[in-house]
Protein backbone atom coordinates (compact mmCIF):
# COMPACT_ATOMS: atom_id res chain seq x y z
CA UNK A 1 0.00 0.00 0.00
CA UNK A 2 3.22 2.68 -0.22
CA UNK A 3 2.50 3.25 -3.24
CA UNK A 4 -0.79 4.81 -2.30
CA UNK A 5 0.71 7.21 0.21
CA UNK A 6 0.68 10.41 -1.01
CA UNK A 7 3.27 13.65 -0.32
CA UNK A 8 0.69 16.34 0.21
CA UNK A 9 -1.41 14.97 3.34
CA UNK A 10 2.21 14.54 5.24
CA UNK A 11 2.85 18.02 4.39
CA UNK A 12 -0.47 19.15 5.63
CA UNK A 13 0.13 17.44 8.75
CA UNK A 14 3.42 19.20 8.77
CA UNK A 15 1.98 22.52 8.20
CA UNK A 16 -1.06 22.15 10.66
CA UNK A 17 1.22 21.43 13.67
CA UNK A 18 2.89 24.84 12.98
CA UNK A 19 0.13 26.68 13.27
CA UNK A 20 -1.31 25.34 15.78
CA UNK A 21 2.05 26.81 17.82
CA UNK A 22 1.49 30.11 16.75
CA UNK A 23 -2.05 30.38 17.21
CA UNK A 24 -1.71 29.10 20.85
CA UNK A 25 -3.42 25.83 20.95
CA UNK A 26 -1.12 23.47 22.16
CA UNK A 27 2.21 23.78 24.03
CA UNK A 28 5.65 21.69 23.11
CA UNK A 29 5.08 18.47 21.94
CA UNK A 30 1.46 17.97 23.18
CA UNK A 31 -1.78 17.45 21.03
CA UNK A 32 -1.99 15.61 17.90
CA UNK A 33 -3.25 15.71 14.30
CA UNK A 34 -4.52 13.67 11.46
CA UNK A 35 -5.81 13.11 8.07
CA UNK A 36 -7.91 10.55 6.05
CA UNK A 37 -7.40 10.42 2.83
CA UNK A 38 -11.14 9.61 1.25
CA UNK A 39 -9.78 7.86 -1.89
CA UNK A 40 -7.54 5.51 0.06
CA UNK A 41 -8.94 5.26 3.99
CA UNK A 42 -5.32 5.78 4.70
CA UNK A 43 -4.77 7.66 7.89
CA UNK A 44 -1.83 10.68 8.19
CA UNK A 45 -1.00 11.22 11.64
CA UNK A 46 1.80 13.24 13.83
CA UNK A 47 4.66 11.53 15.05
CA UNK A 48 4.66 10.85 18.76
CA UNK A 49 7.00 13.25 21.10
CA UNK A 50 8.36 15.51 18.30
CA UNK A 51 8.46 19.68 18.60
CA UNK A 52 5.82 20.56 16.12
CA UNK A 53 8.56 23.02 14.49
CA UNK A 54 10.81 20.02 14.25
CA UNK A 55 8.15 17.56 12.03
CA UNK A 56 9.28 16.40 8.57
CA UNK A 57 7.14 14.81 5.89
CA UNK A 58 9.61 11.96 6.52
CA UNK A 59 8.41 11.56 10.22
CA UNK A 60 4.52 11.61 9.31
CA UNK A 61 3.31 8.47 10.16
CA UNK A 62 0.57 6.60 7.51
CA UNK A 63 -1.45 3.39 8.98
CA UNK A 64 -4.75 2.05 7.90
CA UNK A 65 -7.96 2.11 10.42
CA UNK A 66 -6.34 -1.42 11.99
CA UNK A 67 -3.54 1.17 13.35
CA UNK A 68 -1.58 -1.36 10.95
CA UNK A 69 1.62 1.03 10.17
CA UNK A 70 2.41 2.07 6.40
CA UNK A 71 5.16 4.55 6.18
CA UNK A 72 6.73 6.35 8.12
CA UNK A 73 10.07 6.96 10.27
CA UNK A 74 8.39 7.70 13.47
CA UNK A 75 5.96 6.44 15.78
CA UNK A 76 2.98 7.33 16.00
CA UNK A 77 1.06 9.65 18.47
CA UNK A 78 -0.17 8.10 21.30
CA UNK A 79 -3.37 9.19 20.81
CA UNK A 80 -3.66 7.25 17.42
CA UNK A 81 -6.57 4.82 19.02
CA UNK A 82 -8.56 8.12 19.53
CA UNK A 83 -7.92 9.12 16.14
CA UNK A 84 -9.20 6.02 14.09
CA UNK A 85 -11.77 6.10 16.56
CA UNK A 86 -13.95 8.93 14.99
CA UNK A 87 -13.05 8.30 11.42
CA UNK A 88 -14.77 4.47 12.10
CA UNK A 89 -17.41 6.44 13.94
CA UNK A 90 -17.70 9.37 11.69
CA UNK A 91 -17.61 9.37 7.90
CA UNK A 92 -18.25 12.60 7.83
CA UNK A 93 -14.68 13.73 9.44
CA UNK A 94 -11.59 13.59 7.28
CA UNK A 95 -9.27 15.56 9.85
CA UNK A 96 -9.41 15.39 13.90
CA UNK A 97 -7.09 17.76 15.74
CA UNK A 98 -6.27 16.96 19.65
CA UNK A 99 -5.37 20.42 21.21
CA UNK A 100 -4.34 21.31 24.61
CA UNK A 101 -6.24 24.84 25.07
CA UNK A 102 -6.04 27.10 28.40
CA UNK A 103 -9.38 28.41 28.43
CA UNK A 104 -11.19 25.51 26.96
CA UNK A 105 -9.97 22.91 29.36
CA UNK A 106 -11.35 24.71 31.75
CA UNK A 107 -14.72 23.60 31.03
CA UNK A 108 -13.00 20.26 31.09
CA UNK A 109 -12.00 20.26 34.38
CA UNK A 110 -15.16 21.56 35.81
CA UNK A 111 -17.01 19.47 33.87
CA UNK A 112 -18.90 22.13 32.44
CA UNK A 113 -20.95 22.41 29.28
CA UNK A 114 -19.39 25.26 27.06
CA UNK A 115 -22.65 27.02 25.74
CA UNK A 116 -22.33 28.83 22.54
CA UNK A 117 -21.95 32.84 23.22
CA UNK A 118 -20.82 33.72 19.78
CA UNK A 119 -22.15 33.26 16.10
CA UNK A 120 -19.36 31.38 14.52
CA UNK A 121 -19.10 28.27 17.61
CA UNK A 122 -22.90 28.41 16.83
CA UNK A 123 -22.66 28.13 12.93
CA UNK A 124 -19.66 25.35 13.18
CA UNK A 125 -19.60 23.83 16.48
CA UNK A 126 -23.30 24.06 17.42
CA UNK A 127 -24.98 24.61 20.08
CA UNK A 128 -22.80 23.52 22.89
CA UNK A 129 -19.93 20.90 23.65
CA UNK A 130 -19.79 18.40 26.23
CA UNK A 131 -16.87 16.78 28.62
CA UNK A 132 -15.88 13.08 28.20
CA UNK A 133 -16.41 11.20 31.26
CA UNK A 134 -15.15 9.23 33.26
CA UNK A 135 -11.53 10.71 32.99
CA UNK A 136 -9.52 7.98 31.14
CA UNK A 137 -5.66 7.92 30.79
CA UNK A 138 -3.91 9.43 28.03
CA UNK A 139 -3.34 6.87 25.14
CA UNK A 140 -5.84 4.14 26.46
CA UNK A 141 -8.36 2.88 24.29
CA UNK A 142 -10.80 3.59 26.96
CA UNK A 143 -10.18 7.12 26.55
CA UNK A 144 -10.66 6.28 22.92
CA UNK A 145 -13.77 5.12 23.58
CA UNK A 146 -15.13 7.96 25.92
CA UNK A 147 -13.86 10.58 23.66
CA UNK A 148 -16.04 8.73 20.80
CA UNK A 149 -18.95 8.37 22.82
CA UNK A 150 -19.53 11.97 24.03
CA UNK A 151 -18.56 13.50 20.89
CA UNK A 152 -21.26 12.09 19.05
CA UNK A 153 -22.56 14.14 16.04
CA UNK A 154 -21.03 16.85 17.28
CA UNK A 155 -17.35 18.62 16.06
CA UNK A 156 -15.85 18.54 19.36
CA UNK A 157 -15.58 17.16 22.76
CA UNK A 158 -13.62 18.52 25.74
CA UNK A 159 -11.27 16.15 27.59
CA UNK A 160 -10.96 16.58 31.33
CA UNK A 161 -7.72 17.67 32.59
CA UNK A 162 -6.79 17.16 28.88
CA UNK A 163 -7.65 19.28 26.16
CA UNK A 164 -10.33 18.97 23.29
CA UNK A 165 -10.62 16.90 20.50
CA UNK A 166 -12.08 18.45 17.27
CA UNK A 167 -13.28 16.85 13.67
CA UNK A 168 -14.50 18.45 10.46
CA UNK A 169 -14.92 17.36 6.85
CA UNK A 170 -10.93 18.10 6.07
CA UNK A 171 -7.78 20.13 7.94
CA UNK A 172 -8.70 24.05 7.11
CA UNK A 173 -12.30 23.72 9.30
CA UNK A 174 -10.82 21.42 11.69
CA UNK A 175 -8.41 24.39 12.45
CA UNK A 176 -11.07 26.68 12.57
CA UNK A 177 -13.68 24.62 14.92
CA UNK A 178 -10.48 24.51 17.22
CA UNK A 179 -9.60 28.44 17.19
CA UNK A 180 -13.73 29.13 17.44
CA UNK A 181 -13.69 26.42 20.43
CA UNK A 182 -11.04 28.46 22.34
CA UNK A 183 -12.33 31.77 21.43
CA UNK A 184 -16.07 30.77 22.93
CA UNK A 185 -14.17 29.57 25.83
CA UNK A 186 -12.45 32.96 26.56
CA UNK A 187 -15.85 34.69 25.52
CA UNK A 188 -17.33 32.82 27.93
CA UNK A 189 -15.32 32.80 30.72
CA UNK A 190 -14.40 36.76 30.48
CA UNK A 191 -18.10 37.40 30.50
CA UNK A 192 -18.11 35.48 33.55
CA UNK A 193 -15.64 37.86 35.31
CA UNK A 194 -18.47 40.58 34.45
CA UNK A 195 -20.73 39.46 36.59
CA UNK A 196 -23.78 39.56 34.47
CA UNK A 197 -26.06 37.07 32.74
CA UNK A 198 -24.52 35.56 29.86
CA UNK A 199 -26.79 35.57 26.72
CA UNK A 200 -26.95 32.22 25.16
CA UNK A 201 -28.67 31.98 21.60
CA UNK A 202 -32.40 30.09 21.22
CA UNK A 203 -33.00 27.34 19.48
CA UNK A 204 -34.50 29.34 16.60
CA UNK A 205 -31.68 31.49 16.11
CA UNK A 206 -28.97 28.52 16.44
CA UNK A 207 -31.22 26.85 13.82
CA UNK A 208 -31.37 29.94 11.84
CA UNK A 209 -27.45 30.72 11.62
CA UNK A 210 -26.43 26.60 11.11
CA UNK A 211 -29.02 26.61 7.89
CA UNK A 212 -27.22 30.24 6.46
CA UNK A 213 -23.89 28.95 7.41
CA UNK A 214 -24.71 25.78 5.85
CA UNK A 215 -26.76 26.70 2.74
CA UNK A 216 -25.54 30.26 2.04
CA UNK A 217 -22.88 31.88 3.58
CA UNK A 218 -19.85 31.56 1.11
CA UNK A 219 -21.83 30.12 -1.77
CA UNK A 220 -22.19 32.35 -5.13
CA UNK A 221 -25.27 33.55 -6.25
CA UNK A 222 -26.75 32.29 -9.20
CA UNK A 223 -28.53 34.02 -11.95
CA UNK A 224 -27.06 37.09 -10.64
Amino acid sequence: MKNLVKGSYKQLIVDTGVEMIEKAITVGTWGNISARDPETGLIYISPSGMDYVSIKPQHVVVMDQNLEIIDGEAEPSIEKNMHAAVYRERKDANAVIHTHPTYSTVFGVTDTPMKAVSEDFVQIVGDEVLTAKPYQLPGSPELAETAVKWLGNKNAVLLPGHGALTCGKDMKMTLKVSLVLEKNAQIFLFAKLMGSDIRTFTRAEIDAMQNFAKNHYGKKNEGL
